[in-house]
């Protein structure tokens, strides 16, 4: 017998891995401040621009010498800019273990061509991060946005390092806590955790980054969108809302918005703690069911943000015409949008757990999900 619909639907059915859902006390109105049909260079705009970076860098508790800088090209921008500007000093090694770390290893073997060393796991695992070589560069990523598979907490890079540490750490920045005196260059973008919009990047910079950008010369042409030095010396306006290219001010006082409810819950330590509580609902959903269960095959490597499932009923012979189908039911339904698993991915679910998602919103959630893969499961 087929169960009963369930009788309450999320109110916010907005579960996206990116752009992530709006924080709950979002409003169009809250962006009448926004400094519109004015120039980025001028003093109001690129006083919007500085706040951004101040209030982000005293949000995320970075020290006191890491430099911020918004960026064009959302966390992808920020990551070439990294790699095409500081890679080529030292050997590189790029750990990769899901769909945009393999993008940085294309970038690194088949443009850049500085014979990186290339260490990579399938879906679900990880590389061994302690057997890497930290005399050389270190790309990777934080926590796979199309994997949920992320670095275990309390994880620890060697302080002794002689290279630099490059991380992608766009679905991990508002949701887990880092180790910022491990990671030299570290970025993001606003639409993933903070539900921003996209297109801007944000990159940070430890001393030793900066170091390296006022010592080194790539061997290659630097683009202009990724040149962060002027005649040897870091571009020190880049870093106070200077921004290379024309941002949008909307998107600007939208982030700003965002951080202003964020400071209003608790701040960091409370967007880390209801991301934690909406990833945990789906894991226990997950411990009692036979059908489902977490992408990453150890718990310590679960995400808490991008969560990512695949199905264990043996029985299903394609498990991608299920998750589309079921993926179709629920969003027909209104209940659950963009929770197909990423195109690269093994087929499966995906459902955004960051802090702008509400706990109540997750909880309805579950029993549709039960209720999406009985109807759709019968009809293949």
């Amino acid at each position: 017998m087929t169960r009963s619909k369930p009788a309450t639907r999320p109110k916010n059915p907005r579960f996206s891995s990116g752009p992530c859902t709006k924080n709950p006390h979002f409003t169009l109105e809250g962006l009448g401040g926004a400094c519109l049909g004015r120039s980025h260079r001028g003093a109001g705009a690129k006083a919007k621009l500085q706040t951004a970076i101040t209030r982000t860098h005293q949000f995320l508790k970075l020290p006191k010498d890491y430099r911020l800088a918004i960026v064009p090209a959302s966390d992808t921008g920020a990551m070439e800019m990294a790699m095409w500007s500081m890679l080529g000093a030292r050997h590189a090694t790029i750990a990769a273990w899901e769909s945009f770390g393999l993008d940085w290893v294309v970038d690194v073997a088949e443009q850049l061509k500085i014979g990186a060393e290339i260490r990579t796991a399938p879906y679900g695992e990880i590389p061994d991060m302690t057997a890497l070589d930290y005399d050389g560069d270190v790309v990777f990523t934080w926590n796979g946005t199309s994997s949920g598979v992320r670095l275990p907490q309390g994880t620890r890079l060697p302080a002794n390092r002689k290279g630099l540490t490059i991380c992608d750490a766009t679905s991990a920045v508002f949701a887990i806590d880092l180790p910022w005196h491990d990671l030299d260059v570290a970025t993001f973008s606003w639409q993933k955790v903070m539900g921003g919009e996209a297109a801007h990047g944000m990159l940070i910079l430890s001393p030793r980054a900066v170091e390296r950008l006022e010592t080194y010369t790539p061997a290659w042409p630097v683009p202009k969108l990724f040149r962060m030095t002027k005649d040897g010396k870091l571009n020190e306006g880049l870093f106070a809302g200077d921004t290379i290219n024309t941002p949008s001010m909307l998107a600007v006082e939208d982030y700003l918005q965002a951080l202003d409810w964020a400071e209003t819950i608790g701040g960091l330590d409370a967007l880390m703690a209801r991301a934690d509580a909406n990833a945990q609902q789906i894991w226990d959903f997950c411990a009692t069911r036979d059908w489902i269960s977490n992408l990453a095959q150890d718990a310590a490597t679960r995400s808490n943000s991008s969560v990512c499932l695949v199905f264990t009923d043996a029985a299903i012979d394609d498990a991608a015409a299920l998750a589309k189908r079921i993926t179709k039911r629920l969003e027909d339904e209104g209940v659950a949008y963009d929770i197909n698993a990423y195109r690269t991915a093994p087929a499966g679910l995906r459902i955004w757990c960051g802090g702008t998602v509400e706990l109540d919103d997750i909880a309805a959630l579950l029993p549709w999900l039960d209720w999406a893969y009985e109807i759709e499961r019968g009809a293949l």
